[in-house]
């Protein structure tokens, strides 16, 4: 018989087997017990839903399927750090592996650790967090007009998103592009790439996520400070927990320029390798799970007022307590897990996503970063650590059975979707149905003829809307029992 050699097959192979050698080669080893730990969740990913009959993923097929270049995760146990590692590529170009010493840009992570800025100054009593915050901006003042109800808006209000001001997020610049001051991007002047942070609704209403609003606390921190916000972060926050190589935005050391990954989107290099944000409170910060780390064990070690490098315990008690809604609290989030709390937040700039999450109590946690901007991953981590290390009442996902539609009728739900000016397509390959948006490509399980749901949308049901069999729209169930209906284009 002829041997058939199949070329596919072999880069596999070849790629598992140097993924493996890899983290053997730039990964510190552990005690027998924790490599078991590791192995352990390595190989127990999982979402937030339990499809029938399905065995749980390991991380080198889900950095497959995700496309995913490079990840770094770090485990906190009884308050301290239990094993950290990295996997695949800081940058695959340059053959620069990710060790645990490689920094990812923690995105909109960085409100965490400004929120400590802002509650340092104060607990030093330089600022009052509940009154206007015109009171502490002297280069700029907000803007408040009829929108604000005649309403003022606080410290805290700009730490919880309750303050009704705009802009979720930021694009970041490229290394060659003339970089916004603070003033500019708060007035959306040019080189600015963003609007004008303003009012769209009165303060204390509701929860609207704005990192306009943590601009404007960077604001306040330089101002009352009157330091640089980079050098004030740097000083009072990052040196004292032990975040020696974590930064923002910028730096000239060398040593640190030779850590950072790059981002990608998909299999595409970022321009230039990543973006710069000088909006840095809200999306700024580069670090690595080893160091992030730290700040989550400062936050939980300062709740059980067993250090208190940066704040009191009842000044942390305050940062996690949530205001105005049940979740957002100054520079956290709080998820209450049948009576268990955590604290957390993610983040996602361009080619980068991260995630943390601390227990309020017992000192468990874990930090997990990538050079990708799908962090559907990262949930998937954090379930298996959470199963492993037995975290109370953190993952119980939701069980569903997936049905299969053939590939003929599959056709008909083929197409493109309009719902307010927001395009969604649905594509077929073979006897899979996918969802795109924004470039993401989502592929989609049938638990009924109508009924589906997406790994990407945790906890988000989906259901197509027939009329005299056709299909004519589908509709997207939020968590908030809102709904979107996207129409199709006929």
């Amino acid at each position: 018989m002829k041997f058939m050699f199949n070329k596919s097959i072999l880069c596999v192979t070849l790629f598992f087997y140097s993924f493996g050698l890899l983290a053997a080669q730039t990964n510190k080893k552990y005690s027998k017990e924790v490599e078991i730990k590791i192995q352990q969740v390595e190989q127990n990913l999982a979402s937030w839903v339990e499809i029938e009959n399905t065995p749980k993923w390991n991380l080198q097929e889900r950095m497959n399927y995700y496309k995913i270049k490079g990840i770094s995760i770090a485990v906190i146990k009884d308050y301290k750090i239990d094993w950290a590692r990295g996997y695949g590529w800081a940058d695959l170009a340059e053959n620069i592996p990710v060790t645990t010493s490689t920094l990812f840009q923690a995105a909109s992570i960085s409100k965490s650790l400004n929120g400590f800025g802002i509650l340092k100054l104060a607990q030093d009593k330089k600022i009052d967090i509940y009154t206007d915050i015109n009171n502490y901006l002297r280069s700029w003042q907000f803007p408040y007009d009829s929108l604000s109800n005649g309403k003022i808006i606080t410290i805290a209000n700009l730490l919880s998103h309750t303050g009704g001001i705009n802009i979720s997020g930021f694009d970041g610049y490229t290394k060659v592009d003339s970089l916004p001051t603070i003033i500019q991007i708060l007035n959306g002047g040019k080189p600015s790439n963003s609007d004008a942070v303003k009012s769209i609704f009165e303060p204390n209403l509701k929860y609207k996520y704005s990192g306009g609003g943590i601009t404007i606390s960077q604001l306040i921190i330089e101002e009352v400070s009157g330091k640089n916000y980079a050098e004030f972060i740097e000083r009072n926050i990052l040196k004292p927990i032990g975040m020696q190589n974590s930064f923002y935005t910028n730096t000239s050391s060398k040593n640190k320029l030779r850590l950072l990954a790059t981002g990608y989107n998909g299999d595409k290099e970022v321009t230039m390798k990543y973006h710069i944000y000088p909006e840095k409170a809200a999306a700024g910060l580069w670090t690595n799970p080893m160091e992030l780390s730290k700040f989550v064990i400062e936050v939980q070690k300062s709740l059980v007022n067993k250090s208190n490098k940066i704040l009191s315990q009842k000044m942390t008690q305050l940062m996690l307590t949530p205001y105005v809604d049940n979740s957002s609290a100054l520079g956290v989030f709080i998820e209450d897990k049948e009576g268990i709390k955590y604290f957390r937040h993610g983040g996602v700039n361009e080619g980068f996503t991260s995630l943390y999450f601390g227990s309020v109590e017992n000192g468990n946690g874990a930090v997990v970063m990538c050079n990708s901007t799908d962090k559907t991953i990262l949930y998937e981590i954090i379930n298996s650590i959470a199963t492993i290390y037995k975290w109370k009442n953190y993952y119980k996902p939701i069980p569903k059975k997936v049905i299969k539609i053939d590939s003929l009728a599959l056709s008909q739900y083929v197409g493109k979707y309009i719902s307010n000016n927001r395009e969604y397509k649905i594509s077929q390959d073979k006897d899979n149905l996918f969802l795109e948006l924004f470039g993401q490509k989502w592929q989609i399980y049938f638990t009924s003829k109508t009924d589906f749901f997406m790994y990407q949308a945790p906890g988000i049901e989906h259901q197509f809307i027939f009329n005299d069999s056709k299909i004519k729209a589908f509709e997207i169930k939020l968590n908030d029992g809102k709904s979107i209906v996207a129409k199709k284009d006929e």
